[in-house]
């Protein structure tokens, strides 16, 4: 069994769109105007993203993209950084990680 979807709910579909394409390469296959989007990956995973006016998901909530090196980790971050996105350098954790807030009001977690 796997999981082949997930719904996330933002303040800004068309801002945590553009954040997704951009830096984690989803696709976006399907529009109704700035209040949904559904976008997927390589592996045929669908990411909804559905536009909500308070999002407010637990503390601890966030949604990884796994990299295949520390180097891809790093590259992401520096990107983030000279975009003007306030995240920290990759730490060793439970893995090579660091979080980003994206726009719309989610966490997302780069990893390796």
């Amino acid at each position: 069994m796997k999981i082949n979807h997930l719904n996330l709910t933002v303040t800004d579909v068309a801002a945590s769109r553009a954040f997704l394409e951009t830096y984690f390469g989803l696709v976006c296959r399907a529009t109704r105007g700035d209040n949904f989007a559904v976008l997927l990956d390589d592996d045929g995973f669908v990411l909804t993203l559905m536009k909500g006016r308070e999002v407010q998901y637990p503390k601890t909530f966030h949604v990884g993209f796994p990299q295949p090196t520390e180097e891809q980790v790093d590259r992401i971050n520096q990107r983030l950084l000279e975009d003007g996105y306030d995240v920290k350098p990759p730490q060793h954790a439970h893995g090579y990680t660091f979080y980003v807030e994206a726009p719309g009001g989610f966490t997302v977690e780069v990893l390796c």
